[in-house]
C-alpha cells in the first residue's frame, strides 16, 4: 500500500520539479512511512512522487517509481496485484527476467510487453496508478474495478495534477480550488461526495473501473474515463444468464471463489490480521482465513460499553470457535470522541459516516500487531444483506398495490410516533426479534410510504437531508439522481436497482473510503477478499431466492459461514458499525456542534442557511426527533471548511 502524486505541466525548472514533487509525496508519508522517492522529466514536465508502504518485496527491488526494463514506462503503484505470480509466469514465458519479486515490477512489465488496458484486464486486485510512456508521451492514471484504491486528478490552470488523497494536490503551487456548492448538496444529501465529482471545482475522483490519459500539448479539458470492466454489463449479462445450480452446487462454486480469494490476500512478506465485528461477511473472511493457516488468525474487535452498539461480544464467540489470537479494545465515549478533531484532516473531503470514527480505531489497534487487515466489506452489495433491499422488494410486490391516500395516512400515523417509542416496544421483544434503533428504521419506512415512483426510493432511503437544496446556499445538485450518472442495467427490477447502485456509489464512495483513509492513516493496508471482481461476477448471476431468502438477506453466504461457524452464533439483527451520535449531540458533543451550528457563524462562512439547520438542532436536542444523520453531515462540513487553509474560496 503507498501514497502516489505527481503532475504535467510547464513553468518548474528541474530543481523545483523535484521539489515540489517531493512535498506532493510527503503528504502522504502516512500511506508509506518505509521508502520514498521522485522521478522527473524536464523536457516535458512530468514528475512523480511517491510514499512506500512496503508489503511484498521488502527490498530495494520494491522502490518506486519504477522503470520498466525497456526504459519506456514510468509506474507509481499504490495496491495489489493479487494474482501477480501467474502474471509474472505468463512474462517469463515470453522471456522478461526480473530484478525482484514485487507486483509492481510484473504490472510495469505487463504493461510495457502487453499494452495499459490489456494489463489491466488481466490484473486481479485493488489499485491506483498513474504510468508514463515515454515513447508515445502520454500519461495514464488507473483504478481497479470496485473503487478500492483513491485517485484524484485535474487540471489547475496549464497544470494536470493527481494523487491518492486531495492532500497531494494542496502542496502544488499552482492549486487555488474553490468549493463545489453542486457537490456539496450533495454531500448533505449522502453524507459523501459521489464519484465523479469531488468537494473542489475541477478536481474529480477516477471512476472505478477506468483509466484516462494526458499529454502534454493535450486541450485543457478533462480527459474522458475509459472503462476497462463495467459493472452495469456485468449484472446485465449476469441477469441474463443466471446459474441454473442446486443450492448445494451454488454454495460449493461460492466457497471455492472465497477460499481462492482470501488465500490469495492473505500472502504478505509482512504480518497479516483481520478486523471481526461477529457478522456474517467479517466472519466467513476469518472462518476461512483459518482454514487456510496453520496458525491461529489473528483478530481485532472494538468494543463499546453502550449495547446497541457492541459487536465486540459477538465477535468474541465466532473468534473463540475459530480459535483465533484474538484482541478486543473497549473504548469510552471520551477516546472515541478525540477522534473527531483529526477527521478532516483524515478524509481531506467533508466526511459524514459517523462509523469512521470506530474505524479508525480497529485500524489503530491492529496496527499495533500486523501491518495487513482483511475486511468484510461487500457482503451486503453483493449478496442481498441491507433491509433497504427487502424493504424495495416489499414496496415493489405489495405496497404499491395500496392506494396512496392510505400509504400517506399511515406514514403520517408513524411519523406522529417520536423514534424513543418504537425503540422502547422494540427492547422488550425477545431478543431474536429484536431490531436495532427500530424508531428510526419507522420513520424511515414512513417516509418511503409516500413515494409513488420506484426510482425515487432508493434516493429517499439514502438521503440524509431529503432537500438539501433548501440548506446550501446557490446550491443546487447538478443530478439529484444517483443513479442518473451511470448506466443503469436493463435487467432486474428495483431491488437488483438498489444493489446496484450501492455497489457504485455507496460502496465505493463510502464504505471503501472510510477503510482506506482510517487504516491508512495508521499506515495499515486493508484488503477486502469479498470484492474479487471474479466474485463479483458470480454473485450477479445467482438467482434472487439465492441471496434474500425467508425475509433474510446473504442467504448463500450464510451456507457457506455455517459449514464453519454454528449458526447460532452469527444469526442476529444486523447491527452496523457505529457510535452513538444522536446520545453524544445532546450531551458531551452538544457545546462543540452549538459552536459550530452558531447561525452568525454559519450565515458568515457564506455556504449554509442557518435557519433549516437551527430547526434540525432544535427538534434534535429536544428529543423530538432524531435529526443525528443531517446534524452530523452539517458539522463535518464545519470542521472541514474549519480546517482548511486560506486558499480556498467558494465557486
Amino acid at each position: 500500500m503507498c501514497g502516489i502524486s505527481g503532475f504535467l505541466g510547464p513553468g518548474l525548472r528541474s530543481e523545483e520539479m523535484v521539489d515540489v514533487a517531493t512535498r506532493m509525496a510527503d503528504t502522504l508519508r502516512h500511506r508509506g512511512p518505509d521508502d520514498h522517492g521522485t522521478w522527473i522529466d524536464p523536457e516535458v514536465g512530468v514528475g512523480f512522487g511517491f510514499r512506500r508502504l512496503a508489503i511484498i518485496d521488502l527490498s530495494d527491488a520494491g522502490h518506486q517509481p519504477m522503470i520498466s526494463s525497456s526504459g519506456r514506462q514510468v509506474l507509481v503503484f499504490n495496491g495489489e496485484i493479487y494474482n501477480h505470480a501467474d502474471l509474472r509466469r505468463r512474462l517469463d514465458s515470453e522471456g522478461c527476467r526480473f530484478r525482484g519479486h514485487s507486483d509492481t515490477e510484473v504490472l510495469v512489465e505487463a504493461i510495457d510487453r502487453w499494452s495499459l488496458e490489456k494489463a489491466l484486464r488481466a490484473s486481479t486486485g485493488m489499485f491506483a496508478f498513474a504510468v508514463w510512456d515515454a515513447h508515445r508521451q502520454k500519461l495514464s492514471l488507473a483504478r481497479d474495478r470496485l473503487g478500492e484504491k483513491p485517485l484524484y486528478y485535474g487540471w489547475i490552470g496549464d497544470t494536470f495534477l493527481f494523487g491518492s488523497e486531495l492532500k497531494a494536490l494542496w502542496a502544488h503551487p499552482a492549486f487555488r480550488p474553490e468549493v463545489d456548492r453542486a457537490s456539496l448538496t450533495r454531500f448533505l444529501r449522502y453524507g459523501y461526495v459521489p464519484a465523479p465529482s469531488s468537494i473542489f471545482e475541477g478536481i474529480q475522483k477516477l471512476l472505478p473501473g477506468t483509466w484516462v490519459e494526458v499529454r502534454p500539448n493535450s486541450p485543457r479539458l478533462m480527459p474522458e474515463p475509459v472503462a476497462y470492466w463495467s459493472l452495469s454489463e456485468v449484472v446485465d449479462g449476469g441477469r441474463r444468464n443466471q446459474f441454473d445450480l442446486s443450492d448445494r452446487e451454488a454454495a460449493d462454486q461460492l466457497e471455492i471463489l472465497l477460499r481462492d480469494s482470501v488465500a490469495r490476500q492473505m500472502l504478505a512478506d509482512v504480518p497479516v490480521g483481520a478486523f471481526l465485528s461477529g457478522g456474517i461477511d467479517s466472519s466467513t473472511v476469518v472462518a476461512l482465513m483459518q482454514a487456510e493457516s496453520t496458525r491461529p488468525v489473528r483478530t481485532f474487535t472494538i468494543g463499546f460499553h453502550e449495547s446497541d452498539f457492541n459487536e465486540a461480544v459477538h465477535a468474541r464467540a465466532v473468534a473463540h470457535h475459530l480459535g483465533t489470537d484474538h484482541t478486543e479494545l473497549y473504548v469510552t465515549p471520551e477516546e472515541a470522541r478525540e477522534v473527531i478533531p483529526r477527521l478532516p484532516t483524515l478524509y481531506d473531503e467533508p466526511f459524514g459516516d459517523s462509523s469512521q470514527i470506530p474505524t479508525f480505531l480497529i485500524a489503530e489497534l491492529a496496527r499495533r500487531s500486523v501491518t495487513v487487515s482483511l475486511s468484510g466489506d461487500g457482503g451486503d452489495e453483493l449478496f442481498g444483506g441491507y433491509d433497504r433491499y427487502r424493504l424495495h422488494s416489499l414496496l415493489t410486490r405489495t405496497l404499491f398495490r395500496i392506494p396512496g391516500p392510505l400509504r400517506r395516512g399511515t406514514a403520517g400515523l408513524i411519523q406522529a410516533i417520536g423514534p424513543g417509542r418504537f425503540d422502547a416496544v422494540a427492547s422488550l421483544l425477545p431478543a431474536r426479534y429484536r431490531v436495532a434503533r427500530a424508531g428510526d428504521r419507522a420513520h424511515k419506512l414512513a417516509g418511503v410510504l409516500a413515494i409513488t415512483d420506484t426510482e425515487d426510493i432508493y434516493r429517499h432511503l439514502m438521503s440524509h437531508w431529503k432537500d438539501p437544496d433548501q440548506v446550501v446556499l446557490s446550491g443546487g445538485e447538478a443530478d439529484g439522481r444517483l443513479g442518473n450518472a451511470f448506466r443503469l442495467p436493463t435487467a432486474g427490477d428495483a431491488t437488483d436497482r438498489a444493489m446496484y447502485l450501492d455497489a457504485i456509489t455507496y460502496l465505493p464512495d463510502d464504505l471503501l473510503v472510510k477503510v482506506d483513509r482510517a487504516t491508512m492513516a495508521v499506515g495499515l493496508e486493508a484488503r477486502v477478499p469479498l470484492l474479487d471482481h471474479r466474485l463479483v461476477e458470480f454473485a450477479w448471476r445467482l438467482p434472487r431466492p439465492m441471496k434474500i431468502r425467508n425475509g433474510k438477506g446473504k442467504w448463500l453466504l450464510r451456507q457457506v459461514l455455517a459449514r464453519h461457524v454454528p449458526v447460532e452464533l452469527t444469526d442476529r439483527p444486523k447491527m452496523g458499525f457505529g457510535v452513538p451520535v444522536g446520545d453524544w449531540l445532546r450531551g458531551p458533543l452538544r457545546e462543540w456542534a452549538e459552536e459550530l451550528l452558531a447561525p452568525e457563524r454559519v450565515s458568515y462562512e457564506g455556504y449554509l442557511e442557518a435557519d433549516p439547520i437551527r430547526a434540525a438542532w432544535a427538534d434534535h436536542v429536544s428529543g423530538r426527533s432524531d435529526r443525528a444523520y443531517q446534524l452530523w453531515n452539517v458539522l463535518m462540513f464545519q470542521v472541514w471548511l474549519e480546517s482548511l487553509p486560506n486558499r480556498v474560496s467558494a465557486s
